[in-house]
């Protein structure tokens, strides 16, 4: 390795790291070089940030950062170093490059697929489907029948409420 280590990391520690990046393809740490423990692995947290530093400046992972946390993604020669590193075949692959089984029961709705609702727009006249209908009901501004209060409809003022009440009242 012609890669200068600034810190000093067990290699029963280092393989831990290694093997679960490699098992999941992904790793996250929040931000705290003094936690005792990973909160996934038994190691020390900084050590996993250290470590995970180094591979980013290897370009083995990528790294994203939010939220106080990181989050380490393997690349492709990550990938292969880890493989090489950890005497794995080729058929072994993390865990975000395995393919999902999707349950079989619903087919996936598309943007053509088949669904529960009618397409928008579709053959409905006008801009919008039926919000025409919608925003056109007879109400609001340029409309001659102007919808108000229902018959019958007395509101009270009494006064004394809110601001503005006088000290003597």
């Amino acid at each position: 390795n012609s890669y200068p280590t600034n810190m000093l990391i067990p290699k029963k520690n280092r393989v831990e790291v290694y093997k679960y990046l490699f098992r999941e393809g992904v790793l996250y740490a929040k931000k705290d070089y003094n936690a005792p423990k990973h909160p996934e692995i038994e190691v020390p947290n900084l050590q996993v940030i250290k470590l995970m530093q180094s591979f980013k400046s290897r370009e083995y992972v990528t790294e994203q950062y939010a939220w106080s946390h990181y989050y380490w993604f393997l690349t492709n020669s990550g990938i292969e170093y880890l493989r090489e590193y950890l005497s794995l075949p080729a058929e072994i692959v993390p865990a975000t490059l395995k393919k999902s089984t999707r349950p079989v029961g619903r087919p996936p709705v598309g943007r053509d697929g088949p669904g529960d609702r009618p397409p928008r727009g579709g053959d409905r006249p006008g801009f919008g489907g039926d919000r025409q209908n919608y925003r056109g009901g007879g109400f609001g501004r340029g409309s001659s029948d102007k919808a108000g209060a229902p018959d019958g409809y007395n509101p009270e003022f009494r006064g004394g409420l809110g601001r503005g009440r006088g000290e003597g009242n």
